[in-house]
């Protein structure tokens, strides 16, 4: 599945917000980091935006897909070289 991506975005994107929480699950396997993701978000207030740091391979393919089918929105993918950092908007309802 594609997200969005930083390099794509436009400053004026609200996907370029800062996120309200930030969340480091690098070295985390899976699926913990879905589960402590999951966690994270559940705290949180609706319309907040998450950032989660996750190593490539497994992690990344995996926890954006299962938060989307949780019902979560993913608003950016942005690859940062030796992770990957994964935005997701709490739905509001």
């Amino acid at each position: 599945m594609n997200y969005p991506s930083a390099s794509s975005a436009d400053t004026s994107d609200p996907a370029q917000a800062s996120p309200d929480a930030q969340l480091d699950l690098r070295g985390t396997p899976c699926p913990i980091n879905f589960v402590r993701t999951k966690l994270q978000l559940d705290r949180m207030v609706a319309g907040s935006l998450l950032e989660v740091w996750l190593d490539g391979g497994e992690p990344v393919e995996q926890v954006p897909d299962s938060l989307t089918m949780e019902g979560y929105t993913i608003e950016q993918l942005s690859d940062c070289g030796e992770f990957f950092a994964l935005q997701i908007r709490k739905p509001k309802s």
